[in-house]
């Protein structure tokens, strides 16, 4: 009785492999093996031995005649099975056609010897072999057969095949379905030969077929092999290799770039049958699972987007290995917001880039800064000697493509806290105008590695095909991580303020450079920054010169001096990582360098600052800066627009409220900032004289000095009997030979000397009437350009006091000879009452009330003078920085206060 069933495949010339139709739930149907009587077709060959001549042309006969389709069949006699398929003799036909007498006809089989007597039906088989025989059809060619090679195992150098082959279109017949996703194939060389490969479908994963007795299959398994066999077993196929199955790229491995084995089991590739892409049609229907470190290979030409595709398909769908996946979200078309309540999606600024995956950026919107992780993107660890380098490159690489540009954010989702690990945001940024992804770049260039997700993790980046496409090519090309290669780890830059000495020796060096380039690396207020110099690998602290921004807080429990933390926020979101140029003026005693910070070549830091009503201007500290003017205007714009610091300034109150010049003889009086250098310092009695600088009579005073000099060089006698008197005017020379103009405070003619006092310098001494002369009427005109002056608010210890001699020392070596500022405070006739101030001080740029009276009485060596000083109430707030300063020198118990509180009452 004739049976029905399919041809799954052909043998040989003369055997056949049948199957029934699938289950209802697409189960693989039952197989039988049939051999068809009486005939003997050319054997093919196997890894041990070689194609008998024809065993391939006569089985695409009948591989082509019949694969895929229905035949009728009848069996003559069972033979015993293989791995439990039954095996017949027996007949076929097809479409009322017998397959044996088409293979006769044809010459692509001949008839075995019959033992039996003849039927009607062999006479006839006979005859069609007789007729093909003659007409030389098939093997009975008396040309013979094309001489080809047959290759039945993997080629020997898979490397090289590779290499050859990679991208181009095989023809190629699908010899075995091992499982739905791996293929053993003929290919068809240009050449002529045959070669046997194995093929792993790019970008997909069926599950594993049992391969022993016992063993149980993965799930849906054997429905995804029967999937592929019935559509592409011995069917002819466009195969492209890809790549050998090496394992995904591993970072800082010294092996990254080894050669794979020169033989390997199997290649991945493409298997392309004229209806599509098995791979996509698998997937599709939930037979398959993509493949996520594939992406390398597909996502040119759009093949992992094809597949993610087709998955998201079969999961709505919920078939076969997705029926228990979840339902996925709707789309509303409005950006959600993420589990901590912001926005998904949002635009905003890059202020700062933490390392080589994560960045902050501040929301245009809100205003709030969001800390966020690149999605699915690992950078280089800093704490790691072997990717410190590599860390560097990349947090460098991040910082010069984003740091203040415009970036739209999208939070893909959010990692939850883990060990030490915080909550972040993980999110995609996209810069510039084709939307380029900063993550993407960063792989590509072999700055960052790709997290490898599990299976069925959804939380990753929305264009995660495209990371692992472009960590692939960082791959192939040694890029980066990839290379290999060890670099050493970055050396620790130089920290130039480090220490005061240390500083000082390169300031000369920066103000012969004048504008050097740097990167801000930290802000640590308003007006300090670390700045980083790339070109010497040195770092610094500076301090800007002229202003005086409100103290930040050091820490979340720490107290900030009104808008503080305005002033450094300001300063963060504006300089972080920028860019910069910066000039040096001076240092301080920390070591800080003091100056300008000028960002995009033409903004002053300092102007905008005090511009914005940020930080204030330090007028003394102000004055000698080029763009001082800049910064006296800054402000009166910004009081006049009553910015923050200003935000209550009153115009009016601030006049009424000015001091006016002296309304008394203990008022306070205007301020009046002058650059002096004491000239002269007396032990005996404390006191010294100070010369005003930047005057005409200084000026006066260097010619007149240059014409006394030369007047003096002749042999210029005293009139005979010449005494000086007392208040009288003369020429004296001094110790170190040369004349000064002088005045008689005491004379002797007894002893024939006198006391002078040196009116342009105010130093005192004995000199024999030898060495005086009468001053000549041509060097009367100009004043003694010498002043006499005394600190204001304070006294030193009195001179039988042990400090005493101490307190002048510290006074001389913080002031004589010294280009300082002073202010004065109170006028005594001739004698001038001076708060002095170290311009080079960077507490005096900060603090306006800084002065070295104050430093005195903090280090103990001065106490406040408030019986001597009338005027001491009109200056409040500098009697607060003078108890302040009193408070340092009992709690460090400096100088007078080395053996507990012993200042007296009247002291205090």
């Amino acid at each position: 009785m004739a049976m029905k069933a399919v041809v799954k495949s052909a043998i040989s010339g003369d055997s056949l492999v049948l199957r029934g139709r699938p289950g209802p739930q697409g189960q693989p149907p039952k197989e039988r093996v049939l051999h068809l009587a009486d005939l003997q077709a050319p054997r093919p060959g196997t890894s041990l031995r070689d194609d008998e001549p024809w065993a391939f042309e006569s089985r695409e006969f009948l591989r082509t005649l019949t694969v895929g389709k229905e035949i009728a069949f009848a069996t003559i006699h069972s033979l015993p099975s293989n791995d439990d398929v039954p095996r017949d003799l027996g007949s076929a036909e097809l479409a009322g056609a017998d397959l044996s007498s088409e293979l006769l006809r044809n010459g692509w089989a001949k008839l075995k010897e019959i033992k039996r007597e003849p039927t009607e039906e062999d006479l006839k088989k006979r005859e069609l072999e007789a007729e093909a025989k003659a007409a030389g059809r098939g093997i009975w060619n008396p040309h013979g057969q094309t001489a080809r090679a047959v290759h039945h195992t993997m080629p020997l150098d898979s490397q090289a095949f590779v290499s050859e082959w990679k991208g181009k279109p095989i023809d190629g017949i699908v010899e075995q379905v091992r499982d739905g996703s791996t293929l053993r194939l003929r290919l068809l060389m240009p050449d002529g030969d045959h070669q046997m490969v194995n093929i792993a479908l790019a970008g997909v994963k069926s599950g594993r077929v049992a391969s022993k007795p016992g063993e149980n299959s993965e799930p849906y398994a054997e429905e995804a092999r029967f999937f592929t066999e019935s559509r592409l077993l011995q069917r002819p196929v466009k195969v492209q290799i890809l790549s050998l199955p090496n394992a995904a790229p591993t970072p800082f491995q010294a092996t990254a770039n080894a050669s794979a084995p020169a033989s390997a089991s199997i290649f991945i590739g493409t298997v392309l049958h004229p209806a599509g892409n098995v791979a996509e049609h698998l997937v599709a229907n939930g037979l398959a699972r993509v493949v996520d470190w594939h992406a390398g290979m597909l996502s040119a030409n759009g093949g992992m987007e094809r597949l993610r595709a087709a998955e998201r398909n079969a999961k709505e769908k919920r078939l076969n290995l997705y029926a228990n996946a979840p339902t996925p979200a709707v789309a509303t078309g409005k950006p959600s917001a993420a589990s901590n309540g912001y926005p998904r999606e949002f635009d905003g600024t890059v202020v700062r880039v933490w390392s080589g995956d994560q960045i902050s950026v501040v929301d245009k919107d809100t205003g709030k800064e969001r800390r966020l992780q690149l999605s699915s993107t690992r950078g280089p660890k800093l704490a790691d000697p072997r990717q410190a380098a590599y860390a560097q490159e990349a947090r460098e690489f991040l910082r010069k493509k984003l740091i203040g540009k415009h970036v739209k954010v999208h939070i893909d989702f959010i990692r939850p806290r883990e060990g030490e690990y915080e909550e972040r945001e993980c999110a995609t940024i996209r810069y510039g105008n084709h939307g380029a992804n900063a993550a993407e770049q960063l792989v590509e260039k072999g700055l960052a590695s790709v997290v490898r997700h599990k299976r069925d993790d959804e939380d990753r980046s929305p264009d995660y095909d495209k990371l692992i496409a472009a960590e692939q090519t960082a791959a192939t090309e040694l890029k980066g991580i990839h290379s290999g290669k060890e670099l050493p780890a970055p050396k620790q830059p130089l920290n130039l303020s480090e220490t005061a000495s240390r500083a000082t020796q390169f300031v000369n060096g920066f103000k012969r450079v004048g504008r050097t380039s740097g990167v801000v690396e930290y802000v640590a207020s308003g007006s300090r920054f670390k700045i980083f110099l790339p070109k010497d690998n040195q770092v610094l602290t500076l301090v800007l010169g002229g202003i005086r921004a409100p103290r930040a807080p050091r820490n979340p429990s720490d107290k900030a001096e009104p808008y503080g933390t305005e002033s450094l926020d300001f300063s963060t979101r504006r300089y972080m990582q920028r860019d910069v140029e910066i000039e040096i003026e001076t240092t301080d005693k920390s070591g800080g360098f003091i100056g300008a910070l000028w960002f995009n070549k033409t903004e002053n830091a300092a102007v905008s600052l005090v511009k914005e009503g940020l930080a204030t201007v330090h007028a003394f500290s102000a004055e000698g800066l080029t763009f001082a003017r800049q910064l006296f205007d800054a402000e009166e714009e910004a009081k006049k627009a009553r910015l923050n610091i200003w935000s209550d300034y009153d115009e009016e109150v601030e006049k009424a409220a000015a001091p006016t010049e002296e309304k008394d003889d203990t008022g306070a009086l205007k301020a009046e900032y002058l650059d002096i250098i004491i000239s002269d310092v007396r032990t005996s009695n404390f006191g010294f004289s100070v010369q005003i600088l930047n005057t005409e009579g200084i000026a006066s005073l260097e010619k007149l000095m240059r014409d006394f000099s030369l007047h003096h060089k002749g042999a210029i006698a005293s009139p005979a009997g010449f005494v000086p008197r007392n208040g009288e005017l003369v020429s004296a020379k001094f110790s170190d030979g040369a004349w000064y103009r002088a005045k008689i405070r005491r004379s002797s003619p007894i002893k024939k000397e006198a006391e002078v006092t040196f009116i342009d310098y105010g130093n005192q001494d004995t000199i024999a009437f030898s060495n005086i002369r009468p001053l000549d009427q041509k060097f009367r005109s100009l004043a003694g350009q010498a002043h006499d002056a005394r600190l204001s608010f304070v006294k030193l210890p009195k001179p039988d006091s042990e400090y005493y001699f101490e307190a002048i020392e510290r006074f001389r070596s913080l002031c004589e000879g010294r280009k300082l500022v002073a202010n004065i405070d109170h006028r005594e006739g001739p004698l001038l009452h001076l708060r002095l101030i170290d311009p080079a001080d960077p507490s005096a740029a900060l603090d306006p009330l800084a002065c070295i009276n104050a430093e005195l009485v903090a280090e103990g060596l001065a106490s406040v003078d408030r019986k001597g000083c009338r005027y001491i109430q009109a200056y409040p707030q500098v009697v607060q920085k003078l108890r302040s300063s009193v408070s340092i020198a009992k709690r460090d118990r400096a100088g007078m206060f080395e053996f507990g509180d012993v200042e007296e009452s009247d002291n205090e």
